[in-house]
């Protein structure tokens, strides 16, 4: 076994030789293993003197190249004792193997007010207490990152198997990535990360370990994940003493980490404290997220006498979708930290834990402690409780957010790539790479160039960069540095109404970025009906004059298209086209328009924003030309196309010249934002919104035929009580305080659906309300309340969280001057496939049933950022 094992070294030495990975000929080598000889696997090594350190690779070999001197190395592995060792390095690679033993645990007693609490507790406690401070104790540092990742699939379907594999797709690695970066911290929140030198090939679908290495497990949640550090921790987690050792002369406590109910963002594993500093020493954390276990392990090194840094990093993800298994790992190594500290932090804070010890002699020391003071001063090796240490960083933090400029902001990132980040050769890599390759990883990376290399030769010939097939499922073009042309594929062009019969439209789109984030668009679309033979079109033009693209812009578009009556579109054209021609429901109404219309789009604040638009259209009623369907259905006829409503009996119009000024005002008093490359976006989710609409059609101006003035108000938001579950409300009420002259499109209207799919909000519509029964030209009010459960009825069952599935109940209420009270009840099970949400609805008029009905949505998490993306 043994010369198994050091043949199997030997030939990892000369494979890195042949591959010229000795390109500085002295440094230090040699294997980590434990006492049965067996290599562990990223073990990590920190340099003293250099501040900075590297990681065995999967077969526990490792390399360091280093200047002539003498240099302390420290080996550690999570679950082993750390061994430090003194080495002299001189012109030559020297060679020193490590044999890490396993780490024995000791129970001491603990101290504690009650005998059933487990010693943990206070552990935790402290360590909690002392999060916030230890996320302030640095104002800035900057160190090097260098990641490696690789996705496989494991698995696939039996069926596809064959299939898929003389498309080159198999169980070998599918995804893989080596980067560099430069990444620099500065308090509170702002993370700047230039990447050197970068090659990847393949698809990472999604999976990146950056929210886990860039964020900090001392922050309440992580990746939406709830901290064990969270000051909400022991609502989520119960704690378990396992034991302490003792590394580098500071003992550290073993705790593990259980939840309280198994399932998504919910950590279970050990995080391993430090006695006194009560900061991390390391963790070995596990959670789920959409289905896919996530094991996230960190271990941190001592940057200064007082303050512990991750220093490795490593993220396995693993999981099924619709048949695939698929595995991603990921290992990043930090190295030449530079930290600046916050002088009024540097220093030992003792803390107390009141729930275990008598408070009587502390509270005397500590009766002229300026807690409540605008800056406080932390006291050096007197011992705080934990509720007087709260008191006094929140008050720190206040102080500190004061002197920011945007103390709103929570978030400011940026991502810079040097030039040269993707012209690096494998000569270049093998002399810059802090963890050396194993066999396998070279072979896939001789693949990875060779594939590289392919794709570059693909891209610089001269033929077209995609086939023909391209064009079926839409192109796109890049025009120079800052234009780009894309034409949608002319396969969801093609619909059918009972007006037009099928009809086909293709938006083309272009546009360019200008100078300081500014941005001109001009996207036209042309449409063509066939049962009519009338060809339409129109065109629009957006300038976004603001750096912050949001914050300001400009719209003009115009020309000859149909619209629904209800102009926010509560049935999509595919939808109706199935709907009508499978079940002879034609629910689609609409008209046609000649129109020209401008916008404006204005943040007056950062949290006061105002949208306006002015439109003049001659507006023509259509009706049906056509009866085709492809499944005739004798007890059943098209309905004709204008929509039936119980305040007007006859909604067909004249032609008629109509001039609308729409203006909104929306405020959000507690907005947040974030920024990303210097630009700044808000967190609309952050807070509440508060609207204000008003709507106004002007008589003999312009020949406008229409006179009508409309008001209303609206909240809408998300409440989120932590990680249990989170409530979507959307509350609106509003009158036409005049509605002299005005035509049925002009109506209030609402998201109605009759169609077996919901395509819409489902925070902000109904499921079973008919499209257009209760448009009102008068007074209204209504509601929606969405809450969606972490652990409901079915989720009660941990397989069934595991899956991924998630549960939602909906309210819906509607109440207008000539409606009954109309209400809708719903659950839905959500998140089925990760894209399908199933709904069950019953509806009530005045409380008395009248409809039930089943629906299938998108997930709501798929819609909320198809939405978001928008």
């Amino acid at each position: 076994m043994k010369d198994e094992k050091a043949i199997i070294k030997w030939l990892i030495v000369f494979t890195l030789i042949v591959t010229g990975n000795f390109s500085l000929a002295q440094g230090i080598s040699g294997m980590v293993t434990d006492q049965d000889q067996n290599p562990l696997p990223f073990a990590t090594i920190y340099i003293k003197q250099a501040e900075t350190g590297t990681s065995t690779n999967q077969d526990g070999y490792y390399e360091i190249k280093l200047s002539s001197g003498t240099y302390d190395l420290v080996f550690q592995y999570m679950g082993y004792q750390t061994i430090e060792k003194k080495v002299e390095i001189q012109n030559e690679f020297k060679n020193l193997d490590i044999l890490l033993p396993t780490q024995a645990l000791m129970l001491k007693e603990v101290k504690v007010r009650s005998g059933l609490e487990d010693p943990a507790y206070t552990i935790m406690r402290k360590a909690i207490a002392k999060s916030k401070f230890h996320t302030l104790q640095v104002n800035r540092y900057t160190a090097q990152v260098y990641t490696k990742g690789a996705g496989r699939v494991k698995d696939m379907p039996f069926l596809l198997e064959g299939f898929l594999k003389k498309k080159g797709v198999d169980s070998s690695t599918v995804y893989l990535l080596e980067s560099v970066s430069e990444v620099t911290y500065e308090s509170p929140n702002t993370i700047k990360e230039k990447v050197i030198s970068v090659r990847s090939i393949g698809n990472d679908n999604g999976i990146t370990p950056n929210n886990y290495i860039n964020r900090s497990i001392y922050e309440p949640q992580i990746a939406g994940i709830v901290s064990p550090l969270s000051p909400r921790a022991f609502s989520y987690y119960g704690f378990s003493y396992e034991g302490s050792f003792f590394d580098r002369g500071r003992e550290i406590n073993k705790i593990r980490v259980i939840p309280r109910t198994k399932g998504d963002n919910i950590f279970q594993g050990y995080i391993f404290i430090i006695e006194d500093l009560w900061s991390i020493h390391s963790l070995d954390l596990i959670t789920f997220r959409q289905g896919f276990e996530v094991n996230i392990k960190q271990i941190y090194a001592p940057i200064q006498e007082t303050v512990w840094m991750p220093v490795n990093h490593r993220i396995e993800v693993s999981g099924k979708i619709y048949g695939f298994e698929l595995e991603y790992k990921y290992l990043a190594t930090v190295s030449n930290y530079t930290i600046t500290l916050n002088p009024e932090l540097d220093k030992a804070i003792t803390v107390v834990d009141e729930n275990v010890t008598d408070l009587q002699d502390i509270t005397t020391e500590n009766e002229a402690f300026p807690t409540d003071s605008v800056t406080p001063a932390f006291p050096a090796n007197k011992p705080l409780t934990r509720k007087e240490l709260k008191k006094m960083v929140k008050a720190y933090e206040k102080e500190m957010l004061k002197q920011e400029k945007n103390p709103e902001v929570v978030r400011n990132t940026s991502l810079t790539v040097d030039s040269a980040a993707y012209q690096h050769d494998s000569a270049y890599w093998a002399s810059i790479r802090p963890v050396p390759l194993n066999t396998m990883e070279i072979n896939s990376y001789q693949k990875l160039d060779s594939m590289i290399y392919a794709e570059q030769d693909k891209n610089n010939s001269d033929g077209e960069s995609t086939g023909g097939s391209g064009w079926l499922f839409g192109h796109s073009f890049q025009l120079g540095d800052s234009g780009s042309l894309s034409v949608q594929s002319p396969l969801f062009g093609i619909n059918f109404n009972t007006v037009e019969g099928y009809n086909f439209e293709l938006p083309i789109h272009y546009q360019v970025k200008l100078t300081k984030g500014k941005k001109f668009e001009i996207s036209p679309v042309g449409r063509y009906a066939f049962a009519s033979n009338k060809l339409s079109g129109k065109v629009s033009i957006n300038f976004n004059y603001h750096q912050n693209a949001e914050n300001g812009s400009i719209r003009l578009e115009g020309g000859r298209y149909v619209s629904q009556f209800n102009k926010n579109n509560p049935i999509d054209p595919l939808v109706n086209s199935l709907s009508t021609l499978l079940w002879e429901r034609n629910f689609m109404k609409i008209y046609e328009k000649d129109y020209i219309k401008i916008s404006l789009n204005q943040a007056i604040d950062p949290k006061l924003w105002v949208n306006s638009s002015l439109e003049w259209g001659r507006r023509n009623e259509m009706f049906n030309i056509t009866d085709r369907t492809w499944n005739d259905r004798k007890n059943r006829q098209y309905t004709p196309n204008a929509p039936k409503n119980i305040e007007n009996r006859f909604t067909g119009f004249p032609q008629h010249d109509a001039l609308i000024f729409d203006t909104q005002i929306s405020f959000y008093p507690f907005l947040k934002y974030f920024i990303r490359n210097g630009t700044k976006r808000p967190l609309f989710n952050s807070s509440p919104g508060f609207l204000l609409s008003y709507r106004r059609g002007f008589e003999n101006s312009l020949g406008s035929d229409v006179s009508f003035d409309q008001f209303e108000a609206e909240v809408k938001g998300i409440f989120k009580p932590g990680i249990r579950g989170s409530l979507q409300y959307d509350l609106y009420a509003g009158q036409f305080l005049n509605d002299d002259k005005l035509y049925f499109m002009d109506y209030r209207h609402f998201m109605g659906n009759r169609t077996l799919l919901q395509v819409s909000d489902p925070a902000g519509s109904f499921r079973l309300l008919d499209y257009y029964q209760y448009s009102t030209a008068k007074s209204y009010i209504g509601s929606h309340l969405y809450y969606q459960f972490r652990k409901f009825l079915l989720t009660q069952i941990m397989e069934i969280r595991f899956l991924g599935l998630n549960e939602n109940v909906f309210v819906n209420y509607l109440k207008t001057s000539s409606s009954p009270h109309y209400t809708e009840f719903g659950y839905s099970l959500d998140n089925i496939f990760r894209f399908l949400r199933l709904e069950l609805v019953s509806g009530f008029e005045d409380m008395r049933f009248t409809d039930f009905g089943f629906r299938i949505g998108i997930a709501t998490r798929l819609g909320n950022r198809i939405r978001n993306q928008q």
